[in-house]
């Protein structure tokens, strides 16, 4: 399909292609409502924390796991934030070099290393906003384990669709 048909009109409905209308199927208007609400949730928590008290969400959200308690190491930590662990490596490291975060020597291993939250980073947390990863996460571990794995199977689908192209020329 050219970009020129594209930008014509569906003949079904009148509107450019891509546009939802009153007619579409009501499920997918509410999917894609209930994606743009989870992503602009995590926006504007995200800018929230930039603007209150200087970091990004994912490093809220790690300060937040930390003042819970001491990671162990960082697939501990990763594990907490259900976040790869080369993810959180680069979160980590950048507390690191804001002296929010501490890493020492483990006492029990010193192959190990221990995450803590400085004096600082406890400072930064009690004046932070939450983290809206943190009510996201809360959200779906309160779902029944069938509507979780039934979401967990839907987007892991739509991923898939998304990643291999099957959408076709339209996309």
């Amino acid at each position: 399909m050219t970009v020129r048909s594209r930008a014509t009109r569906s003949a079904t409905n009148g509107s450019p292609p891509g546009t939802l209308s009153s007619t579409e199927d009501p499920t997918l208007v509410a999917v894609l409502d209930s994606i743009r609400y989870v992503v602009r949730t995590l926006r504007i928590s995200g800018r929230a924390a930039e603007q209150t008290v200087g970091v990004s969400g994912a490093q809220l959200f790690v300060l937040q796991q930390l003042a819970r308690s001491p990671a162990q190491s960082l697939n501990e930590l990763a594990e907490r934030t259900l976040t790869h662990q080369s993810s959180v490596s680069v979160v980590v490291s950048r507390l690191v070099s804001r002296r929010l975060v501490a890493r020492t020597v483990s006492s029990e291993d010193a192959r190990r290393i221990v995450l803590t939250l400085t004096p600082a980073g406890r400072a930064l947390l009690a004046r932070a906003p939450e983290a809206a990863q943190a009510r996201l996460v809360e959200g779906l571990r309160r779902l029944p384990p069938r509507e979780a794995r039934a979401l967990a199977r839907g987007l892991r689908a739509l991923v898939d669709v998304m990643e291999r192209g099957e959408y076709g020329d339209d996309f």
